[in-house]
């Protein structure tokens, strides 16, 4: 990244029209969701053949698939609709006895090839919509700990506004809150929240992945003694549950208990005027670096346009009273200028799509632009509420894009170390690739923190941390608390990307290994890169894979203790695919 960009400055009237307008092209243009028609089973319309004896009370018909960017699509998958818990044992058994498999369908926001793969067929598969009716939530503000019940389709947002209206909430939530807490619990989500130098977790809440809140779950599995699925109910103390606590698909999850803890109200400022070199500087600098804003408010996160100076620097900080400067807010997505795309940004966006890569530099300013703009024109800079409103900040009109990067696992102090590390790295490779006049990556950098799943925040009995959570802990290294993700993104179909972030890719690896640190992938966006895409790399796939979740555990935990698992509670793969055959 160079640091020569030009600015992108917009008027308040010249952006809030811009975005008003491209938010009613968006679904013209493809950038917005539009319903899919659907076909119910016995119309003459059908593409697929009729899945045979399938249970006539349950509604089948055939739906279109297309996961968040984009990448997956399918213009017809047999899609069921549950009415309750015991449709998915029903469903699965019928599946099971005709050589179907069943995948769980929920908001498809997803970037990797867990619920369907693309390249494969889908006739003999069954999707089950969890969130027409397997969506209820239940708060029991007066258990201890305080806890919340929540069927699969449930989206994050309905939990928390229910947890919220009990005084409850978490310290750690995904951006977007519209994606089901079945599909965020499979694949390990996680903030932007991390402890301020000194700080605890509120009882009942947790730095960690949401997953490591799960008090118990109910599963589908296979039960020898009926010769059937039948649903089960784990608890957090019972050592059958930590492989299903991230499952990655290999299961079906219908419910879902989870801990929470008296809600915060936090402030959230943003800061658009810091150098990068400044923000990103390594251990001990002194000024406006990300190690003193870590100290000083834990929960930090830093959005960098390519090919600009300054990042969009998030600060959230845990504020009972209102700053006077500060802006109340009681409600999510504040910022709908990340929502929306104003002409600024769509003109420069169009000509890198359609493959004028050099027009990269400037398209990074455009999006900077319009961050910088729409914060001084929606009074969003400075905001103040309880922490739902300020947790929850983009929309799933968001622009599309994929990524790559991962998790560093480490100890605190090396937090600055590590992202100096990699931005150094990343601003050198992207001056030489524009040297030779390629610009494979279009969008920006990002990193956001959280710790390692804590069991001392788990407030129930607990057999131990998910094993394949992307932040579980090394035992050989209990003092790695610290869990920085770091990602980059860039269009589809970006000429050259996936070379680059299989470099990159490979570069973290081998970068953040030893006695310093440890890289995971993170399950929901772009890993095991190779020259033509992600998911492909074999020695990735076979061997890197598994050994994030070897590598310092003993063999009743991680990667071999996950698989077995699950083939004993789905030995017939019912709930797989072809791309998790091949992984797990």
């Amino acid at each position: 990244m160079t640091d020569h960009a030009p600015g992108n400055a917009l008027s308040r009237r010249g952006f809030i029209g811009s975005a008003v307008a491209a938010a009613g092209a968006a679904a013209v243009t493809g950038l917005g969701w539009a319903p899919a028609g659907a076909v119910p089973l016995g119309d003459p319309g059908a593409t697929i053949a009729a899945p045979p004896g399938f249970p006539t009370d349950i509604h089948l018909e055939q739906r279109r698939f297309e996961n968040w960017a984009k990448t997956i699509h399918f213009d017809s998958v047999w899609t069921a609709t549950a009415r309750e818990p015991g449709d998915v044992v029903r469903l699965a058994d019928w599946a099971h006895a005709h050589g179907y498999r069943i995948r769980p369908r929920g908001t498809m926001h997803s970037w990797s090839p867990l619920t369907v793969v693309p390249g494969e067929s889908v006739d003999r598969t069954v999707l089950i919509d969890t969130m027409a009716h397997l969506n209820g939530v239940s708060v029991d503000p007066s258990g201890s700990p305080a806890t919340v019940t929540a069927g699969a389709g449930a989206s994050l947002e309905s939990i928390l506004t229910a947890l919220q209206e009990h005084g409850l909430g978490w310290a750690n939530a995904p951006a977007i809150g519209d994606i089901t807490v079945a599909g965020a619990l499979s694949i390990g989500a996680h903030g932007a929240t991390y402890p301020a130098a000194g700080e605890t977790a509120v009882p009942g809440q947790s730095f960690g992945s949401l997953s490591n809140l799960i008090v118990a779950l109910t599963a589908v599995v296979w039960d020898d003694a009926s010769d059937g699925y039948v649903l089960r109910e784990f608890h957090r103390s019972d050592p059958e549950i930590t492989p299903l606590l991230t499952h990655l698909g290999r299961t079906f999850i219908t419910s879902v208990t989870l801990q929470a803890g008296a809600d915060q109200r936090l402030r959230c400022q943003s800061f658009t005027d810091i150098p990068w070199q400044e923000l990103f500087a390594p251990a001990g600098s002194s000024g406006r670096t990300f190690e003193r804003f870590t100290e000083e408010s834990g929960r930090v996160e830093a959005i960098w346009f390519p090919f600009t100076d300054t990042p969009w620097l998030k600060v959230w900080s845990v504020s009972p009273e209102k700053p006077p400067t500060a802006r109340e807010v009681t409600g999510p997505y504040n910022y709908f200028f990340s929502d929306t795309i104003p002409e600024a940004v769509t003109t420069p966006l169009g000509r890198v799509a359609a493959g004028n890569q050099a027009i990269t530099p400037a398209f990074g300013a455009a999006q900077f632009g319009a961050v910088a703009a729409g914060l001084k024109a929606t009074a969003t800079e400075d905001l103040w509420g309880w922490s739902k409103d300020l947790l929850f900040y983009l929309r799933a009109t968001t622009l599309r894009v994929v990524a790559g990067g991962g998790v560093v696992i480490t100890r605190r102090e090396n937090i600055a170390r590590v992202i100096n590390e990699f931005t150094t790295w990343m601003h050198t490779r992207m001056g030489e690739y524009a040297a030779r006049g390629l610009y494979p990556v279009n969008g920006p950098f990002e990193v956001r923190m959280c710790t390692v799943d804590n069991q001392d925040e788990v407030l129930v009995a607990s057999a131990g941390a998910p094993d394949l959570s992307p932040v579980r802990p090394r035992p050989d290294h209990p003092d790695w608390d610290t869990a920085i993700w770091m990602n980059v993104v860039s269009l589809p179909g970006t000429a050259g990307l996936p070379a680059f972030l299989a470099e990159m890719e490979q570069w973290m690896v081998a970068n953040y290994s030893g006695d310093y640190a440890g890289f995971r992938s993170e399950w929901s966006k772009g890993w095991a890169f190779d020259d033509e895409g992600g998911y492909r790399n074999s020695g990735f796939l076979d061997g890197t894979i598994p050994a994030m979740y070897r590598t310092g555990l003993g063999g009743g935990e991680g990667w071999d203790a996950a698989r077995a698992a699950f083939d004993r509670h789905d030995p017939h793969r019912v709930f797989s695919n072809g791309f998790l055959d091949r992984l797990i």
